[in-house]
């Protein structure tokens, strides 16, 4: 039995309603958490011995509006000894997606919570500092949003930049 396969073993006798389900695509694992449990699974993979996921390499935000539950997060976690590699995947609801922080689990997880609360909006219960990471403190809105509204500008380049500055209505040069 491989380092994967006791490690979804162990999850299921140890989370029987925490382990929503597991997906497989090109190899790689995909373990959906309910939300309530993601801190104690985490916790677990990281302390039981016989697992070991010693390092979260990052953590992604997805906006699948207008489906719901809308938002999931993607929590990347590996067993470095073991070369094992794990995808925790959790759903949250398009009002008020908010998850339990891990950043007391896995201290690499502050920054990539605050650019998934500053970029999508996604709230994280329990985070040290969340707050805007990318975007000025006075922005209204989260710009990876689907529902977010998109502008236009034409980008300058040195060849153009005389021939889009004068379509502007206050460009100077």
């Amino acid at each position: 039995m491989s380092h994967l396969e006791r490690t979804i073993s162990a999850l299921q006798q140890r989370f029987p309603h925490g382990l929503l389900g597991t997906a497989e695509f090109r190899g790689d694992i995909t373990l959906q958490i309910d939300s309530a449990s993601l801190v104690a699974v985490c916790r677990y993979l990281r302390d039981e011995p016989t697992l070991c996921y010693n390092v979260l390499v990052d953590i992604g935000a997805v906006d699948y509006s207008p489906q719901e539950p809308r938002f999931a997060l993607f929590y990347i976690v590996c067993a470095l000894a073991q070369n094992t590699r794990l995808r925790l995947k959790v759903l949250l609801p398009g009002t008020e997606p908010v998850a339990p922080s891990i950043s007391g689990i896995w201290p690499s997880a502050n920054w990539p919570e605050r650019e998934a609360f500053d970029m999508m909006g996604i709230g994280f219960e329990g985070h040290p500092d969340l707050r805007r990471i990318l975007m000025p403190a006075d922005w209204e809105g989260h710009p990876h949003r689907k529902d977010y509204p998109l502008g236009y500008e034409e980008v300058q380049f040195t060849f153009n930049k005389r021939e889009i500055d004068a379509r502007k209505k206050y460009a100077t040069s």
